[in-house]
């Protein structure tokens, strides 16, 4: 063949849904062969997978090009050609590594090519020359990809396995602990602040009640003397009209006063009634200084939960690794079991040729 495989590895296929441009569709049911190609005649790389007989990657790769790994075993890159973006699950962190960098390798080295034949042809000119659809040109099998490539491994990621990092959900009680707490203490601000202004008017209120209080202490005197002039004029006869007219006057500058110390102690009334209603807020502001207390007990015992979690984690990532290498060590022996096994019934089957 004109292409060789110069780099294989195992990995599962995922490709962007082109409807959404933001969820993985799997392209494979299980790890599948993904290498890369060398053309000699055009001098260019290509990344090409087969799942069976089907083409899943045929992607050429360009100067453009990059390679990002979004997760500790998950890397994507975006073929323009292909009008769509490729991802890939690796078995472990190593396999995900060797394959970023033999991508950047032959990145760099597809770079230089095209800088090469930049004196004999435009930048431009590139890409229609080489389509997505026309860019395998010879009838590749399974058998040609896999090549003899050590780097093959053993398919681990299950099918129903994310590819993207995803947040925690352990971190959830505290991220909402932390915004109850922030909502009550701008409460608790709010209220703090409504409580400065109501004591500042209690106090102005207070010094307006003792005021009244004076002049209403001095009205009553006032009236008390007129009522003693009124009792002192009516008894001079001789003055009686006068008396008369002098005590509608009083009576009426009486009334005057009586409306008077009425408004005042309805002003009063809604003074006390001001006082009643800071002391409510006071009570409030007890009550939500409570609450914010609380609050950060909680918070701590969250944190403590999410410790708690973290470690529990932890623990069971060993563990799965640890069941995952057991699963590899049982691989190896099932292989080389099934290698006996395969070179024990050629054996067999030359001695039957044999008799």
């Amino acid at each position: 063949f004109r292409e060789q495989p110069i780099f294989s590895t195992r990995a599962h296929v995922f490709q962007i849904d082109p409807n959404t441009k933001k969820n993985w569709v799997p392209t494979s049911k299980h790890a599948v062969t993904v290498s890369y190609f060398y053309d000699s005649t055009r001098n260019v790389y290509r990344i090409i997978s087969l799942d069976g007989s089907k083409a899943i990657i045929n992607s050429t790769i360009t100067p453009n090009m990059t390679f990002t790994k979004t997760s500790q075993k998950f890397g994507q890159w975006a073929d323009s050609r292909a009008n769509t973006v490729y991802g890939l699950g690796f078995s472990s962190e190593h396999h995900l590594s060797k394959f970023a960098e033999k991508f950047q390798e032959f990145k760099e080295a597809a770079r230089l090519a095209k800088e090469k034949s930049q004196e004999k042809m435009e930048l431009t000119s590139t890409p229609s020359q080489e389509s997505a659809g026309g860019d395998i040109q010879s009838p590749l099998t399974p058998e040609s990809i896999n090549g003899t490539d050590d780097e093959r491994v053993t398919p681990e990621v299950t099918q129903n396995s994310e590819p993207r990092a995803e947040p925690t959900q352990n971190a959830l009680p505290f991220t909402h602990s932390s915004t109850i707490s922030k909502h009550w203490e701008a409460e608790l601000a709010t209220l703090k602040g409504n409580n400065a202004k109501l004591t500042a008017a209690l106090l102005e209120s207070t010094a307006n009640v003792k005021q009244w209080k004076q002049q209403l202490a001095a009205y009553q005197e006032e009236a008390e003397r007129l009522h003693k002039r009124v009792t002192e004029l009516e008894c001079v006869s001789s003055q009686a009209n006068a008396v008369h007219t002098h005590k509608t006057e009083l009576n009426q500058t009486i009334q005057e006063l009586e409306s008077t110390l009425k408004k005042k102690e309805e002003e009063i009334e809604g003074l006390k009634q001001e006082i009643n209603n800071a002391r409510e807020l006071q009570a409030q502001r007890d009550s939500l200084t409570q609450k914010l207390q609380e609050v950060e007990i909680r918070n701590k015992d969250l944190e403590g939960q999410l410790s708690d979690l973290e470690q529990r984690l932890e623990k069971s990532q060993n563990e799965q690794e640890a069941f995952r290498n057991n699963l590899k060590t049982l691989l190896e022996i099932l292989d080389g079991k099934i290698f006996e096994l395969t070179e024990l019934r050629d054996n067999l089957a030359k001695l039957i040729e044999c008799s």
